[in-house]
């Protein structure tokens, strides 16, 4: 605030942040097991341990009156990884499968958005601030989350006389982290028990075959120094060509996420090279490949919870806990009644469900660390994890700016 002297903060740097990162996880996991709730409703670990290490890092605030600063580049490093590893893994007859539910995923979230935006409008009227502060209490934060609220922030504030816009984006997108992070598992733990759903299991992609050993199949079946460094430059590869897809982008004036192309790129090369290749058997698809996306997954997930700062909730705590309220309600009623329902009422509809949640309450990375959670108890959903970040990561992002102008304009 203006006219108080600032404390200097506590700086983690990128080592350090990358180090607290694998503990918080540890002591996610730690967690999980002394508390059987968190395992039975699928919370990931780095959920559970991200949310005492964010609490603990308030505490701090408040005794010592310094916040904690981190150097978060190795968290987003980690995600350019987790989600070319996700590209690796994808198959084309997935892809395929998962077509025509795509544009049904997209028309459902962007209906969605405009629910979100006018439930934002109506909590900031309520506390007697400007309508359009709304697209703060909603889509610029919870399906745009940190980086979109900030953008927006300042523009909002200078526009509509809106003070403190930008902390108000800030602490919607970090309690919106929150909710998705913690309502997604039961959501889909509610809809696959209630409905006796179980997964549909490919007996090419999850049973044993028969045929004679191929060369370098072994490294396939273990994780070793080989399979580990194949891995490596599969995805080195992917993301080599993708950030020139993403420069090329941007020169022209195309903005996405660095993921994005990284994880096309990935799908191209998992799928192209060893049709053109069939006797290099030069494989992307391994447990190698497997073990370095949950590890990369893990890792980010900690590291995103455990650097919210719980401290920038207080100054508008009421307009915050009123919304956010009304946020989860609809959410958790129209992924029940609307989304699994339109899904299909399917297994994969089930593990879908708790991705949406976790992307238009929270971010995509949270989507999936909620149905890593979900298919870890219940079972596979390959194609949920293609089409969740396609729609999510790709379209929403075009489909929020033109949503959230549009909203501005209206009052």
């Amino acid at each position: 605030m203006e006219g108080e002297t600032m404390v200097d903060p506590f700086v983690v740097d990128g080592f350090g942040a990358f180090t607290l990162g694998i503990v918080v996880y540890f002591l996610g996991a730690r967690l999980t097991r002394k508390f059987p709730i968190l395992q039975r409703y699928s919370i990931p670990e780095p959920v559970s341990g991200g949310l005492l290490a964010a609490i603990v890092a308030l505490a701090v605030v408040v005794f010592t009156g310094r916040e904690i600063s981190y150097d978060l580049t190795a968290r987003d490093f980690l995600l350019v990884y987790f989600f070319t590893t996700v590209g690796l893994n994808a198959r084309v007859s997935d892809l395929l499968r998962g077509g025509p539910v795509l544009a049904v995923l997209l028309g459902l979230t962007i209906g969605y958005m405009i629910l979100q935006n006018l439930i934002g409008a109506l909590g900031a009227t309520l506390f007697g601030l400007p309508p359009q502060a709304g697209v703060l209490l909603g889509t610029a934060s919870l399906i745009g989350g940190h980086g979109t609220a900030i953008a927006w922030g300042p523009t909002i504030q200078s526009d509509y006389a809106i003070s403190g816009a930008a902390e108000l984006g800030i602490a919607s997108a970090t309690i919106g982290l929150i909710l998705a992070s913690l309502l997604g598992g039961p959501i889909a733990r509610f809809l696959i028990e209630r409905n006796n759903l179980v997964a549909e299991i490919h007996p090419e992609e999850h049973m044993p075959t028969a045929a004679a050993p191929e060369e370098g199949a072994e490294d396939d079946k273990e994780i070793n120094k080989i399979s580990i460094m194949r891995s490596i430059l599969w995805i080195h590869l992917s993301i080599a060509i993708g950030f020139t897809v993403f420069t090329a982008l941007e020169e022209a004036g195309v903005k996405l996420p660095l993921f994005v192309p990284c994880l096309l790129s990935a799908i191209l090369l998992a799928n192209v090279i060893p049709a053109i290749f069939p006797r290099r058997k030069w494989r992307a698809r391994s447990k190698a490949t497997d073990l370095i996306s949950e590890f990369s997954l893990s890792v980010f997930l900690s590291m995103s919870l455990m650097s919210m700062e719980l401290w920038t909730l207080a100054s508008s705590a009421g307009v915050l806990t009123v919304t956010m309220a009304m946020q989860a309600v609809v959410a958790v009623a129209y992924i029940v009644l609307v989304v699994f329902r339109a899904m299909g009422r399917t297994y994969f509809a089930g593990v879908l469900s708790a991705g949406f949640a976790g992307f238009t309450l929270g971010a995509t990375p949270t989507a999936i660390a909620n149905m890593t959670a979900v298919t870890q108890r219940y079972g596979p959903s390959p194609v949920a994890f293609i089409v969740l970040p396609l729609v999510s990561a790709f379209f929403v992002d075009i489909a929020n700016a033109i949503l959230i102008k549009w909203f501005l304009s209206l009052w």
